[in-house]
């Protein structure tokens, strides 16, 4: 039996790993948090019956209390209520599945409770690594990655031995405009970009995706997760999502782990892990794989990967930059305030405009979060 704690219970893969929790009988949740999904926390909360909820404004808190009164449910809100639930006694995983940098307080949280971290928020690890990885190795908490490139990268290291590793080749599937100029990209709208050709995901990392930013985030991560240098890892685009990501090693050999584009295997993996379950899922049919092909992303046309390689490189609080105006700039071109191409102007600017801070600690990487969202909101001011 294992009782989770789920950050972000309300998003994409909250709501997937719900559904896994649905399907196998010794899982149980302890506690759920969403942002503004009143009526969908509540839902959740009558379907898997949690002792705890949060949600991030006291506003919508009153709302889910009221609505929940019958219930044996305590609601709390905000960070501290986050806090507070990644803290509990008697449960086994945590789930970050939370958005945004929000996630990294509780994630210290839960590593100092000695709870196993499934890590979906990589927003944590790329601002904030350099105080996660000594911390989980301090208290000896494992962190399973749940994103799809950063599970396949631990199954194929699974194993083997760290010294024997060359590089890791992380797979991208070039979003809706592979290929494009960025001359053909400045006509982009809104309703183009959250068309990914092969993955169902939420609004935000969708545009990431279009914009190859998720990328450059994720080589950042991988970074901290496998304590592999930037010189030893390489994005490459594979158009089908079948390889997920591969592990290259010094004899030559490469171990990929491959799959049809679904985040509950990865999900399902880091909640059993290592216990592999069956799960009613498609499977990929190599009857009827036609090819895999793969391609050297150009960082002319995809600037974001080219910015994010720099950010990761010379690190302390330039990530954080990176990510804040990122979150920023994707927020402004879903209301239609920018273009698509002034996303990734808007992030070099802001990590042209911030003075680094080589060694930052949490309140200092916060600061630097508001600092570049204060700056973009002077900009379009």
């Amino acid at each position: 039996m294992k009782r989770l704690v789920i950050l972000g219970s309300t998003g994409s893969i909250g709501t997937q790993t719900l559904e896994i929790v649905r399907a196998n009988k010794d899982l149980f949740v302890t506690a759920l948090a969403a942002g503004r999904s009143v009526e969908k926390l509540e839902e959740q909360i009558r379907e898997f019956h949690p002792s705890y909820a949060v949600m991030w404004s006291e506003e919508a808190a009153a709302d889910l209390r009221q609505r929940v009164s019958d219930l044996p449910v305590k609601v709390l809100s905000g960070m501290d209520g986050l806090i507070e639930i990644s803290s509990l006694d008697g449960y086994d995983i945590l789930v970050t599945a939370i958005v945004g940098m929000i996630g990294i307080r509780p994630t210290i949280a839960g590593i100092k409770n000695k709870k196993t971290i499934a890590l979906a928020n990589k927003e944590t690890m790329v601002t904030a690594g350099h105080i996660i990885i000594p911390l989980a190795k301090e208290m000896g908490v494992q962190i399973l990655p749940v994103d799809s490139e950063h599970s396949a990268i631990f199954q194929s290291m699974n194993g083997e031995p760290k010294k024997g590793i060359e590089r890791i080749w992380l797979t991208a599937s070039g979003g809706p405009f592979r290929g494009w100029s960025r001359e053909q990209m400045r006509s982009v709208r809104v309703e183009d970009a959250l068309k990914h050709p092969n993955w169902s995901m939420g609004r935000k990392i969708t545009i990431d995706s279009a914009t190859m930013v998720n990328k450059g985030l994720e080589v950042m991560e991988a970074k901290w997760l496998f304590d592999v240098d930037y010189d030893h890892i390489n994005v490459v685009v594979h158009p089908q999502s079948i390889v997920h990501s591969m592990v290259e090693y010094k004899d030559g050999a490469v171990i990929a782990q491959l799959g049809v584009p679904d985040m509950k295997l990865p999900i399902q993996y880091a909640l059993f892990y290592p216990e592999r379950r069956p799960m009613d899922q498609k499977k990929p049919d190599f009857y009827k794989i036609a090819s895999l092909t793969f391609e050297k992303p150009d960082p002319e046309e995809f600037e974001g990967l080219k910015l994010a390689d720099m950010a990761g490189r010379r690190g302390g609080s330039l990530p954080t930059v990176f990510n804040a105006a990122n979150e920023k700039a994707v927020a402004l071109f879903l209301d239609r305030k920018i273009g698509f191409l002034e996303i990734t102007d808007l992030i070099r600017r802001s990590l042209e405009h911030h003075k680094v801070i080589d060694d930052p600690d949490v309140e200092q990487i916060l600061e630097a979060e508001t600092e570049t969202y204060e700056y973009i909101s002077h900009l379009e001011a």
